[in-house]
């Protein structure tokens, strides 16, 4: 044996050893792989139709988005009016409907040619100087549809937010106005994953007008009732859900989180959990008027009604800024996945909640395994007994490529699943294809009077083309799937994309290796093939 072939050997006997100590770690009881120190911590996960896990419902307020959507209407109608000195004695939108009145005759018509040029509204009947609108047909599925790609997105970048994320979610739609999230067991709390989904994540900034120990304390100021365009906002202690402070603001915001460009948990010097945030530059210049103009002031930071935080600003601050508050480091983490995903356009509720079992998983494990044992052991028998002594290397390389593919997958904690099991059984088939388009272009390059040597070599040159052009198609196919699959479309892609590239390497490096081994250099007259 040469030294380069020494060295060949060598470098792919220490890979299959590698990828096979951390396969077989797989098969160890994860409390004895953390206490032994030497073996990894973390393995290949079971996705939630293996394991288990948590399975919601979601409903999706669209009533809400054409609440909004008439109410954008409603203010861009009063501007257009406005334009041509046109005021409406009333502008409202009520039970779905916006309910305009007219002072006279001809400005009813000037709100109805206003209405009409908009092209999402429809009239409706209504009294002698007023009309009513809904929103078209059309414009409502619009909006319809709008929302649900709105909220479909926003629970999806919190649910695999890229620190916090939950690997092999589903969050996918659901009917018309609902959302299927299944989260599998054992990765998120449950309480966790329901304050995720539910919070609406609308961040507010308003300049505090006055503050108390509580409202009663607050209200005694105003014995007339509050100002016109003013709220009562608290401060809630994350553990005892007491108030712990009475804030006054005005109800439209100074500022909101739209203009947020990164939120990341942090510390302050005692080591207290805060929430670094970061605006656009759009932002950082509003934020940094709005603190110029109010220093000395304090700044209420809001976030669903309820206030985090309310510093007192001592100078203008510009794109940076912090969220302290009396929270945990879990929660100052899940508050920062929440800004980072942006906030749900509308309320969402779950409407089904429930715990799936872990029972069926088992079952399908068994019954896979077991499957795929059988399936495994005749296919080698028949390449044993069909290819001979080409059959066992080509056995060796399959069992190998399988080692290679659940170590590639545990080293980087992939999730599997029923569709990724059917993975692994479309990669074995894959991978004696392979073998077979060798073998089989060896044999006719021996039948054509080659020697053995000389056959071996052109049969693996003229077969590395075929072998690669059938497998870099496949893996277009699953990198499609994967791109635009959810959930377990994409746990199949992943491991049919790494079954693809170790069964390349085992069929074209593992397999011609064997051969170079033996018979190698030796002279001999006829090839167990």
């Amino acid at each position: 044996m040469s030294g380069s072939l020494r060295w060949r050997v060598g470098a792919v006997a220490a890979v299959i050893l590698l990828f096979t100590f951390v396969t077989v770690a797989n098969f160890i009881p994860k409390e004895q792989r953390v206490s032994s120190g030497w073996l990894p911590d973390d393995g290949l996960r079971w996705g939630l139709d293996l394991q288990g896990g948590f399975h919601w419902v979601v409903g999706v307020e669209i009533g809400a988005a054409m609440e909004h959507e008439l109410e954008f209407q409603r203010s861009n109608l009063v501007e257009i009016l406005a334009d041509d000195d046109v005021v409406p004695a009333s502008a409202l939108v009520v039970d779905g409907r916006l309910l305009l009145e007219a002072s006279s005759e001809e400005d009813l018509a000037k709100i109805r040619s206003a209405a009409t040029d908009s092209g999402v509204l429809a009239a409706e009947p209504e009294g002698e100087l007023s009309v009513a609108y809904g929103l078209t047909d059309d414009w409502s599925q619009e909006i319809r549809e709008r929302t649900m790609l709105q909220v479909l997105e926003v629970l999806r970048r919190r649910i695999d937010d890229p620190e916090r994320g939950i690997p092999d979610s589903v969050v996918t739609r659901q009917g018309r106005d609902r959302v299927l999230v299944q989260i599998p067991g054992g990765q998120i709390d449950r309480g966790r994953a329901r304050d995720l989904l539910k919070s609406t994540g609308f961040l507010e900034f308003k300049i505090v007008i006055d503050s108390a120990a509580n409202e009663e304390a607050l209200l005694a100021g105003f014995p007339d009732g509050l100002p016109e365009g003013q709220e009562i906002l608290f401060e809630v202690d994350s553990e005892t859900q007491a108030v712990v402070g009475a804030y006054l603001v005005k109800i439209a915001p100074d500022l909101t989180g739209d203009y947020l460009d990164d939120a990341r948990v942090g510390f302050d010097q005692q080591q207290r959990p805060i929430v670094n945030f970061q605006f656009n530059p759009e932002g950082g210049r509003k934020f940094g008027d709005l603190t110029e103009a109010s220093v000395g002031e304090r700044l209420a930071i809001i976030l669903d009604h309820q206030i985090y935080s309310a510093p007192v600003i001592r100078n203008r601050i510009s794109s940076r800024g912090q969220i302290t508050g009396r929270f945990s480091s879990q929660e100052a983490a899940d508050l920062a996945v929440v800004l980072r995903a942006g906030s749900l356009s509308v309320p969402v509720i779950i409407e089904e909640e429930r715990t799936v079992g872990p029972a069926l998983g088992q079952d399908s494990i068994d019954r896979g395994l077991r499957a795929s044992l059988v399936g495994l052991v005749l296919i080698l028998t028949f390449g044993i007994f069909y290819y001979r002594l080409s059959g066992v290397y080509a056995s060796f390389a399959l069992v190998t490529n399988l080692v290679m593919l659940i170590g590639l997958m545990s080293l980087f904690e992939a999730t599997l699943t029923l569709p990724g099991i059917a993975g692994l059984v479309l990669t074995v088939g894959m991978a004696v294809d392979a073998n077979v388009i060798i073998f089989e272009r060896i044999r006719e390059e021996l039948r054509s009077g080659k020697t053995v040597r000389a056959g071996i070599a052109t049969g693996f040159s003229k077969a590395t083309w075929t072998v690669l052009d059938a497998n870099i198609t496949t893996l277009i196919t699953a990198l499609v799937l994967f791109e635009f699959g959810t959930g377990p479309i994409k746990g199949f892609a992943v491991t049919l994309s790494v079954g693809i590239l170790t069964s390349v390497f085992s069929a074209l490096v593992v397999t011609r290796l064997l051969f170079q081994i033996y018979p190698g250099t030796k002279r001999v007259a006829e090839l167990s093939i």
